[in-house]
């Protein structure tokens, strides 16, 4: 299958050793990776991930579905720190799923293991192609962003420490409505991202060439709107920006891109890229059986509390 990180699952049968769990883990992760490569980024995939892999303790999830907005699918889950009492630097953590596909609840791995680092994370829902089109899921991206402004205190997270996170479609989303000011003006919250990672991000792809994006933004107006490239500001929050160079996805052409662009008029911006790494390996490392072979985890977490405090 295209894209698939093999190595990252590659030795788990190997007979008589193996424990029932490890075995389960093994299929669970193996079967997540190729739905999301296929985009078949269903609530029980993830679930099954979720349940199977071994997840980071002294986290709890304090905020289950709460609406950001008025559509069945604008809600948000909040996770933190089990005795926090705050305030802590906040995440709004964007999944991906080529703007078609995904569930909140397929990424509370993502979610406690940023929280376990000493952050709130906010995961929303966001609606999706085919009922809407390019600019609903970042104009949904900017409302949760104000939800959690107003809201974000009563779960030990400080409003005026936030970044935006995202995987893929995500990366692209949270790096649009940090760098396009028109967002989050519109729901009152100027200047409320202070930081932004971005994991395997598309932002510089055009013309359209893949169904996914043609279907989500092909019928723009305007195409250069679409593109987190053709946003940077020398007062652009300061950006992180993660690939790995094995990335058949997205590019990592996507990354250096905007990366130069970035420094070309003088904005804050620092880039890994992971050797051997493909573009769901990147998000997988995130979870503990795989945080080997990427330091993705690391490298978010040091960021953001560097440029949050």
């Amino acid at each position: 299958m295209p894209g698939l990180d093999k190595s990252a699952i590659s030795g788990n049968c190997r007979g008589m050793t193996m424990t029932r769990r490890t075995v389960l883990t093994s299929l669970a992760v193996a079967g997540a990776t190729a739905a999301l490569l296929t985009g078949c980024n269903n609530l029980s995939t993830l679930n099954g991930l979720n349940a199977l892999t071994p997840g980071d303790g002294g986290v709890v999830r304090r905020v289950s579905g709460a609406a950001y907005g008025t559509d069945p699918v604008q809600r948000l889950d909040v996770y933190a720190p089990e005795h926090s009492t705050g305030p802590l630097p906040v995440v709004v953590f964007f999944y991906g799923g080529g703007w078609n596909s995904g569930y909140r609840a397929g990424y509370a791995f993502a979610a406690r293991a940023i929280a376990a680092r000493g952050f709130v994370v906010v995961v929303p829902d966001y609606r999706l192609v085919p009922a809407v089109r390019f600019p609903a899921f970042v104009d949904d991206a900017a409302a949760a962003i104000r939800w959690t402004v107003d809201h974000v205190a009563a779960s030990s997270g400080d409003p005026a420490r936030i970044a935006v996170a995202g995987h893929s479609a995500g990366a692209h989303i949270a790096m649009l409505v940090a760098l396009d000011r028109q967002y989050l003006a519109a729901v009152g919250a100027p200047g409320a991202i202070k930081a932004v990672v971005g994991l395997a991000g598309p932002y510089d792809f055009l013309p359209f060439d893949a169904k996914s994006a043609i279907d989500a933004f092909g019928t723009a107006p305007d195409k250069l709107a679409t593109q987190p490239i053709h946003f940077v500001r020398a007062d652009a929050p300061p950006a992180l920006l993660l690939t790995g160079d094995a990335d058949d996805v997205v590019r990592p052409r996507n990354t250096a891109a905007l990366a130069a662009a970035l420094r070309g008029v003088g904005a804050p911006v620092e880039v890994q890229t992971y050797a051997g790494v493909g573009h769901i390996g990147i998000l997988l490392a995130l979870s503990k059986p795989f945080r080997g072979k990427a330091s993705v985890l690391d490298a978010m977490s040091g960021f953001m509390h560097a440029k949050l405090g």
